[in-house]
């Protein structure tokens, strides 16, 4: 007599509000299979006191704005980074030039990765949300080796013009804290997050 073993159905659908791979790629990895619903939300036009408060004020706008969206009772999350460097909350590079004297003046040196983390549970109308917090040091890349990097593009689309799963992987002498939020979620802080809101995260586990 021959067994099978069911796939399990996640109780809950997912949906993840941003249009990160990276964050999919972290998500997928945890055995989760999230809808992509990206938010649309303009950056530029929201402001906080802190780094931390910036990107926990954007990752709630995304959950918001996409939660308002959903009907059948869907986990949005949202998710955003910034890279905190001498007080100051640095997203995305404007340039190649901003790129590569943000790299001039991180190499060598310590940052703290801000990942805002929010979500919305759309069945029941809670919220839960924090930012986690992860130290990058820095190594000391060449100019050619920053010009070399930016010339590849990667780091006009990443917070803190650098990935720790990329190419500038090398020039990152190591983290102190969860290497996952410094690529964009961290899976602790979301299994908590979900917790607050009564979900299991084992719950929502997608396959075999």
């Amino acid at each position: 007599m021959s067994s099978s073993t069911s796939p399990h159905v996640p109780t809950r659908r997912l949906v993840l509000a941003s249009a990160s791979p990276a964050r999919l790629a972290l998500l997928r990895s945890a055995g989760l299979d999230p809808e992509v619903r990206v938010s649309g939300v303009d950056e530029d036009a929201l402001s906080a006191a802190t780094p931390s408060e910036l990107a926990l004020v954007l990752a709630e706008a995304k959950a918001r704005v996409v939660a308002d969206t959903c009907g059948d009772g869907e986990l949005v999350i949202g998710c955003d980074s910034v890279l905190e460097l001498d007080g100051q909350a640095l997203g995305k590079p404007a340039s190649e030039e901003e790129a590569i004297a943000r790299w001039h003046a991180m190499r060598g040196r310590a940052g703290v990765l801000r990942t805002g983390h929010c979500v919305v549970d759309t069945l029941k109308g809670g919220q839960a949300a924090a930012t986690a917090s992860t130290v990058v040091r820095f190594g000391n890349p060449s100019d050619a080796e920053i010009a070399a990097y930016v010339a590849t593009g990667e780091p006009l689309n990443v917070a803190g013009a650098f990935t720790l799963d990329g190419r500038s992987a090398p020039f990152i002498d190591g983290i102190d804290g969860d290497h996952g939020n410094v690529i964009g979620l961290s899976l602790p802080l979301l299994r908590s997050l979900l917790a607050e809101l009564d979900v299991a995260i084992t719950d929502l586990w997608a396959g075999a």
